[in-house]
């Protein structure tokens, strides 16, 4: 042994290690077969080790797994003899997860499949794609609450959101939430004998009620209005006066400010709002506009968070 090489063993329940440990990219985690996973340092000191490996998934013949973290005499040389070994993960506190769809460069993806598969195990390796084999560490990924309104269903801005994190590979580990309310809620808030819809497209109806639709112009009628504020602006334009209204906005619903939240509102039109611990997109965004929303979330309620 060299005079600084070191031999270090703990879990990964430590303060020394940080929630949503992902590598960087799955080139620096390498595969190892070994009979048994008992004095997994002294086994692998002094290996050969490529370049580009930081970490070590070790599985044993019966099936378990273990994870460690390892240095190299020398980045330089292709391959380079193992100087140091950390075990992060033994093999009572490690899973291996098939998942073939999964792209486990994706750190969202890593933890809905922790949470999923494999929920309170301190360590997951996820073999997925091209079998692809990365792993997450304590998974504790943020939740966004994204606040819709149904149908369509699925509703359109948690499709988007959950959509875009299948992709997200420079964001942090983002679980969506959906927090929703129904047009049938929205009615039984103010029973009526007729209701106005904003918009036909969807095909929403109430039940045991004849409903309209903004959109359409109908003739004038007595009804209650599901809407929001720019519906009853453009119900005054058609008619002269503002009707009943049971508010249908998501971003006028009551929110925790200590949770991170995303939701829409047609009155920004082509700008994102972020206050109070929300980020509003505009209703009808586009994915790039929804893509930017959790960039913000990210800053604001994971600044810190890093690949290792």
């Amino acid at each position: 042994m060299t005079p600084d090489t070191r031999v270090t063993s703990h879990s990964l329940t430590t303060p020394n290690m940080v929630p949503n440990m992902v590598p960087s990219a799955y080139r620096c985690v390498s595969v190892a077969r070994v009979d048994r996973t008992d004095d997994l340092p002294r086994l692998f000191l002094g290996r050969e080790a490529y370049r580009h490996t930081r970490f070590l998934v070790v599985r044993d013949d019966a099936g378990g797994t273990a994870l460690l973290r390892v240095e190299k005499e020398s980045d330089g040389p292709l391959f380079s003899p193992i100087s140091s070994v950390e075990v992060l993960a033994p093999r009572e506190e490690c899973a291996y997860v098939l998942a073939p769809e999964a792209d486990v460069a994706v750190p969202s993806t890593l933890a809905r499949i922790a949470l999923s598969r494999a929920p309170g195990v301190p360590a997951v390796v996820v073999e997925g794609m091209y079998g692809h084999v990365s792993f997450i560490g304590h998974p504790a990924p943020l939740r966004l609450v994204v606040q819709e309104v149904v149908p369509p269903e699925p509703p359109k801005l948690l499709d988007q959101v959950r959509r875009l994190l299948e992709v997200a590979d420079d964001l942090p580990p983002i679980v969506p939430v959906a927090d929703t309310v129904t047009f049938e809620e929205l009615a039984a808030r103010t029973p009526a004998e007729r209701y106005l819809l904003p918009c036909g497209g969807s095909g929403v109806t109430v039940a045991h009620a004849p409903t309209a639709y903004l959109d359409q112009r109908p003739e004038p009628g007595k009804w209650t209005l599901l809407g929001c504020a720019r519906s009853r602006e453009i119900h005054e334009w058609f008619y002269g006066e503002r009707p009943p209204t049971v508010e249908m906005c998501p971003r006028s619903r009551a929110r925790d400010p200590r949770v991170p939240t995303l939701t829409k509102c047609c009155l920004l039109e082509d700008r994102i709002e972020h206050c109070d611990g929300s980020v509003v997109v505009p209703w009808g965004a586009t994915l790039g506009q929804v893509r930017t929303a959790l960039e913000q979330v990210a800053r604001t309620w994971e600044p810190s968070w890093r690949p290792v």
